[in-house]
């Protein structure tokens, strides 16, 4: 068996403890979704004990919205911090050093019920979000540099693999009769102290990232001893010989800053493709279908809405585990375009199904079937995709600043959605979807025109296409400036 090919035990056990990173970033999303009475009511009580009167509905929304969506600007300003943290520990560390972070945000969590105290429980969602925004970044970095070439794909998509299985375990335990209930919710919030406990005893017997030591530490015989136990294999010189050609590369090519990204006619186009995957990734609807399911399936008149929530966790998983298979087939291109067409046709259903509601009873099934039809198409294409995507568009030198600028606008785009849904939904009603379904047509018809498919080709040869594009789109250069403009960007 080719030692490029082979699953070893150190690498299933890396790669496995990484992802538990990711598992918390999905049972975070997902935890707040079922529980939503009992906590409401929380609000209510503890209003009610401090000022004597009842809380008025709109500061109950207000204060509901802003515990659902602080998780996302808590995500949006730990992907920003990504790059400060894995340069200087490592990549290894810093997702150790992160998990304080889930220690603390479990306790403000845990305990904001026994302390009447409902901005604890929004400071723990701050501090939790700030940890899975630094998951976001560490984990698929750390994934991809300790996979073998040949893997780097299929592991890659396991990141979006824990996301779901995350959403799925936060469903279930979100049971009335498990914990989402009014005696243990505050322990269903606080559980994400226990991956974090998990993730600090595993992480220290797995290796530090062999790319990190060679390359940025420049500890030649540590990274090859290390790539040997990933690999199973004594001859790594394949490996090692990658390695260095990318560290030569990087001194080449020097590092660009975000300010430098958007100035560049170079990387303009690249840049626009990667904040609108990430755009096509949130305003989709998805966050509006995970946040609010449970309601949805409620106001559709399903009897037992919650397990209509978790039917939707399991077709969410299942969908992932496709694509994990098919990307490397279908293409990234073809597979987000049938995503996005797939989830508008059945935003579609959807809104017919919520509008028809009340002349026929039997439109509640329909609604189910197109919630699980838009979470399928979903996992199909909008999920993986975006994440993987925007590393193949850049290459050594700008990758680093164009990943903070595709998580910042990820992180924000989710954090404008949990925070208007629920007003817009009372203004549009049965309509809200409608808003998504033009959203996901714009993104289709963008897709179709600018994203090139990347599948196959290698870094060199999609940067090279871009190099043409925004040769072309100026006015007609000499030779000579075609060649300096090959030169600038050091590929």
């Amino acid at each position: 068996m080719d030692s490029g090919k082979q699953l070893t035990l150190p690498l299933m056990m890396s790669v496995g403890t990484a992802v538990i990173g990711s598992l918390q970033f999905g049972y975070n999303s997902g935890v707040i979704n079922a529980p939503q009475k009992v906590i409401e009511s929380f609000i209510n009580e503890t209003w009610f004990d401090r000022y004597q009167e009842q809380v008025t509905k709109s500061s109950l929304t207000a204060i509901w919205s802003i515990a659902v969506s602080i998780f996302s600007v808590g995500g949006i300003f730990g992907s920003f911090s990504v790059g400060l943290f894995v340069n200087r520990l490592g990549r290894r560390n810093s997702m150790l050093a992160a998990n304080v972070l889930a220690f603390i945000a479990a306790a403000l969590m845990g305990f904001s019920k026994m302390a009447s105290s409902w901005e604890m429980l929004i400071a723990g969602r701050f501090v939790v979000g700030l940890f899975s925004g630094l998951s976001t970044g560490f984990v698929p970095m750390y994934v991809g540099e300790v996979s073998p070439t040949s893997m780097r794909g299929a592991l890659g998509t396991l990141h979006q693999l824990g996301i779901v299985v995350g959403i799925l375990i936060a469903q279930v335990f979100g049971l009335d009769m498990i914990m989402g209930n009014e005696n243990l919710w505050p322990f269903l919030l606080g559980f994400t102290f226990i991956p974090a406990v998990i993730q600090c005893v595993l992480l220290p017997l797995c290796p530090e990232s062999p790319r990190f030591l060679l390359i940025n530490k420049n500890e030649e015989n540590k990274a090859k001893t290390i790539l040997k136990k990933l690999r199973g294999n004594t001859d790594v010189s394949a490996d090692m010989q990658e390695m260095k050609e990318e560290s030569r590369q990087m001194m080449r090519e020097k590092k660009v800053t975000i300010l430098e990204l958007f100035r560049s006619p170079l990387y303009r186009q690249p840049l626009l493709i990667a904040v609108m995957l990430q755009l096509s990734q949130q305003l989709s609807g998805i966050n509006a279908v995970f946040y609010f399911s449970t309601r949805i399936f409620e106001k559709a008149g399903v009897e037992q809405p919650v397990y209509a929530t978790i039917g939707t966790g399991v077709v969410n998983t299942a969908f992932t585990v496709v694509s994990l298979f098919v990307v490397e087939r279908a293409g990234r291109r073809s597979l987000h375009l049938l995503g996005l067409l797939g989830m508008a046709g059945a935003a579609v259903l959807l809104t017919i199904a919520l509008a028809l509601l009340e002349q026929l009873k039997w439109m509640s099934y329909l609604s189910i079937v197109a919630i699980f039809g838009f979470v399928a198409f979903f996992e199909i294409g909008p999920g993986p995709i975006p994440w993987f995507i925007v590393a193949e568009l850049f290459s050594q030198g700008p990758r680093p600043a164009a990943m903070a600028v595709a998580g910042f606008s990820n992180w924000t785009a989710n954090f404008i959605v949990g925070m208007c849904f629920q007003y817009v939904e009372e203004l549009c009603g049965a309509y809200v979807f409608v808003i998504f379904i033009v959203l996901l047509l714009i993104f289709f018809v963008f897709t179709y025109f600018k994203v090139p498919e990347t599948k196959g080709r290698t870094f060199d040869d999609i940067a090279a296409g871009f190099r043409q594009t925004a040769v072309t789109g100026a006015e007609k250069h000499s030779p000579e400036e075609l060649n300096s403009l090959g030169a600038d960007s050091q590929l």
